[in-house]
């Protein structure tokens, strides 16, 4: 499977708008891949509407950037200043295919830059680390490594508080369950930001 981040970035007035066009766009009958969700942003830059996709072919992959490229109005956007980017990602080998399940009312999405060549590292620190710290990765969605750009990995949680996510955190930073051996020394920039799903996002 491959993945599929798009941010659709807006002004804060637009996001109801925005994220409709998106909803429209992606149940499109021409429209290939699986949404998995859609989320708007709550803590750190705002004014994003987050999409997730998972796409069992590069050749559906490249249908629906092409789609979004040669598109006047891509993701039925009615202002050009919208600025779309999407990346695309393969998930940890170890863990299993994203699915819409419900995780929680607050999603975080974690991007760390790596080093060059952090990324091996990085998957190996963390399949080491996943067992014993599962009652806090159980509310991993996904960790995946970016297949175009920069060296990167993308991580999505999904907790039903932000304080369970604290609590959670706090524990297996005390027991030295997390974060995984290794790991932290490839990271050269890392950002957070907390999500909430839109009404029509399949994972909520």
């Amino acid at each position: 499977m491959l993945y599929e981040l798009t941010t659709l970035s807006c002004s804060l007035l637009e996001q109801d708008a925005i994220s409709d066009g998106a909803r429209r766009w992606l149940s499109d009958t021409s429209a290939k891949g699986i949404l998995l969700g859609s989320w708007r942003t709550e803590i750190g830059e705002l004014g994003s509407i987050i999409v997730l996709r998972k796409f069992e072919t590069m050749d559906e992959l490249r249908h629906e950037r092409e789609r979004t490229y040669m598109d006047e109005r891509p993701f039925h956007t009615g202002n050009p200043h919208v600025r779309i980017d999407t990346e695309t990602y393969r998930l940890f080998p170890f863990l299993p295919d994203v699915e819409p399940t419900k995780f929680g009312e607050f999603y975080e999405f974690r991007r760390y830059w790596l080093k060059s060549g952090g990324i091996a590292p990085t998957i190996a620190a963390w399949e080491k680390a996943i067992g014993p710290a599962k009652a806090y990765t159980s509310h991993l969605v996904a960790n995946m490594y970016a297949l175009d750009g920069p060296p990167r990995i993308a991580h999505i949680w999904g907790f039903s508080s932000l304080a369970e996510r604290m609590a959670l955190r706090a524990h297996h930073y005390a027991a030295g369950l997390w974060p995984p051996v290794g790991g932290p020394q490839q990271i050269e920039k890392a950002t957070s930001t907390i999500c909430l799903p839109d009404a029509w996002s399949p994972m909520r």
